[in-house]
């Protein structure tokens, strides 16, 4: 399972206006059913259905835009646009937001989306019991004003030239919904029909929804534990599309057969993680050795067969920060050896790595034990769930390292916060952060965060092994699906099913 865990942003704010999100064209005629039933599949399970309390980039795929809004929409090619905020307007020095609300807009209970449930909604996502990652850099508001019941104020602690992208990644509930981790009160155009642990989300139409219908009938997560299953379940017309293909060997029988890939912009990043306050891992040059012993070029051949590609940070190709580190800690065996020496493992070492049991972690964990056992460090796989993960690593931080996919966009931040659970710690760069999160422009912003993604990359803070490709594919007479993998985002309104 990849994991959503979430990242300030720049973002250029757009306050008025509808551009649509990418979307993928297709096959689908236009005579398309609207009552038709789009059955997605994924193996993305949500470990539980609240964002505040790791329900993981799973919750992200399913409720985001979908079950609940925010006051701003993410679009699919990452501009921001107002949603639940019918308008806003920004102090002159920037730390006074005042968003007027949408009329009409309900929870699906029936409640209003009024500024108490948008001040309720702020709070609690930066509360102390919430662990949404994002909450790092929302804790910027230092507090909310209900001015009226359309209308409410939010006070900065400093300017956030990221606030409003942030904003978009934030739900806004029904204060009184209470316990949300197996139920929802969203205000999106779709509300839960079903929740099936281990096996399938149902969403059907919100009755009275505010805003445009969706173009489709009803909406089925269907959850799979491999991606041979998976790919049997689009094979065989058990589901409609899947949201993401890991199994570039499949590519093929899918193209002869008629179904459509689809290939978009992809940020998810796969990491060998290390916890870098514990030794030996709080040592740059050991942490670089492990860097220089893995051949990165032939891993991502091996996995993804041509495509993907190899990047030296955290910052993909996409983003306005980006720098081609790719080379950066280069792929030396004679390097590594020295380096582990210098840092007086000249005889290697023992480490557990912690493996969640999703997705290709285990095929890639067994590369790196192959590459590292060469310069005479053993790698203990340890297999977990999802949902040990979770516990282990991202919350107890009980782990000496770990591999992972960071699906999510712009997320360097989290190197600039020696809290997470990596526990990267450079005092140089939380302050190249901090600073470019107050940048008057976004090129001062831009020039900031190079800076900090040059640092990290220096000192091999994780091992960026390489990027992943953005792959859906999706049966004949399917259009709309979203084509990009932004942190998750699976805006699911827009598919369209030909009418049979």
């Amino acid at each position: 399972m990849p994991v959503a865990i979430a990242a300030a942003a720049a973002g250029l704010l757009v306050l008025a206006g509808c551009a649509s999100g990418t979307t993928a064209e297709s096959s689908a005629s236009a005579a398309a059913d609207p009552t038709a039933e789009i059955v997605v599949g994924s193996q993305n399970e949500p470990t539980n259905l609240d964002q505040i309390f790791g329900g993981s980039s799973g919750v992200t795929e399913v409720f985001t835009g979908n079950v609940y809004e925010g006051l701003f929409k993410i679009t699919d090619d990452a501009s921001v646009e107002p949603l639940l905020a019918a308008e806003t307007e920004v102090s002159e020095d920037g730390l006074v937001y005042t968003f007027t609300l949408q009329d009409g807009a309900t929870f699906h209970s029936g409640d209003p989306v009024d500024a108490e449930a948008v001040k309720y909604s702020l709070e609690r996502f930066v509360s102390e019991e919430s662990i949404a990652a994002r909450k790092r850099q929302l804790s910027v508001i230092d507090h909310v004003d209900v001015v009226d019941e359309q209308t409410v104020a939010v006070t900065l602690k400093q300017p956030s030239i990221s606030f409003t992208y942030n904003l978009g990644y934030v739900w806004i509930v029904n204060p009184v919904a209470g316990d949300l981790t197996a139920s929802e009160d969203g205000s999106g155009p779709y509300q839960l029909a079903d929740y099936r642990k281990g096996d399938s989300i149902s969403l059907e139409l919100a009755e009275g929804y505010w805003g445009e219908a969706p173009a489709n009938g009803a909406v089925v997560y269907q959850y799979y534990a491999d991606p041979t299953a998976l790919n049997n379940a689009l094979l065989t017309g058990a589901v409609d599309l899947v949201t993401s293909q890991s199994n570039p060997d499949s590519l093929a029988e899918f193209e002869s057969a008629g179904f459509e890939i689809i290939e978009g912009t992809s940020t998810t990043k796969e990491l060998l993680a290390f916890n870098d306050r514990v030794e030996p891992f709080s040592n740059v040059e050991v942490r670089k050795a492990i860097y220089s012993a893995i051949d990165r070029e032939k891993l991502l051949d091996a996995i993804w067969d041509g495509r993907g590609q190899l990047i030296g940070s955290m910052v993909p190709p996409s983003e306005p920060w980006y720098i081609d580190l790719a080379d950066n800690n280069p792929y030396d065996v004679d390097l590594a050896e020295e380096l582990l020496t210098d840092a007086g493992y000249a005889d290697g070492f023992t480490f557990t790595l912690d493996t969640p049991d999703s997705g290709v972690h285990s095929t890639v964990a067994e590369f790196v034990k192959s590459e590292l056992a060469k310069i005479g460090v053993t790698v203990e796989i340890n297999v977990i769930t999802d949902d040990e993960w979770y516990q282990k690593v991202y919350t107890d931080k009980s782990f000496e390292a770990t591999l992972q996919g960071h699906v999510n966009d712009r997320d360097i931040n989290f190197y600039g916060n020696p809290d997470f659970y990596w526990g990267y710690d450079n005092a140089d760069v939380q302050t190249w952060l901090a600073d470019s999160e107050a940048a008057a422009s976004a090129d001062e912003q831009t020039e900031l965060v190079k800076k900090a993604n040059q640092q990290i990359s220096d000192d091999a803070a994780s091992v960026w092994l390489y990027l992943n490709p953005q792959l859906r594919i999706a049966a004949e007479g399917i259009s709309g699906v979203p084509q990009n993998g932004l942190n998750s985002l699976f805006y699911v309104y827009d598919i369209e099913k030909a009418a049979s």
